[in-house]
């Protein structure tokens, strides 16, 4: 069984990505886990996941860019234990997360966008593209 994590990543860890085939473990990630839906039990899947994905993009962030960056991958359910901080979305994912695990990326359409703001959704062929070239 499986769960779907959101990994905050940089430019350069999406550049392993896609020449790799993986981002390295271990990994802190969020995703919705018991202690969330404890924490907000009127809520239901969808907000669950989202919430799971805007702390990640926050994680992500990256100073003096403001673009936020997020890797939606799906890691066996034994592989993703939770965090130590006080963050109920938060898991620690001790392996590497591999590119057959990778379900989209998700990040900002600019460099500069509020918190708030929804992050774009990327396919998994579309990743190549959010890297810069050079």
């Amino acid at each position: 069984m499986s769960v779907r994590v959101y990994v905050p990543v940089s430019e350069d860890d999406l550049a392993a990505l896609v020449t790799d085939g993986r981002l390295p473990g271990p990994r802190c990630a969020h995703a919705v886990t018991e202690e969330l839906r404890a924490s907000w039990p009127e809520a239901g899947d969808d907000s669950w996941e989202y919430a799971a994905l805007m702390a990640a993009a926050i994680a992500s962030r990256v100073p003096g860019t403001g673009r936020r960056r997020v890797v939606a991958a799906d890691v066996s359910r034994t592989d993703a234990t939770t965090g130590p901080d006080d963050d109920p979305t938060r898991v620690d994912v001790p392996g590497d997360v591999v590119w057959k695990g990778v379900a989209a990326a998700h990040v900002d359409p600019a460099d500069g966008a509020a918190d708030d703001d929804d992050l774009a959704w990327f396919a998994t062929q579309e990743i190549v593209q959010l890297l810069t070239p050079g």
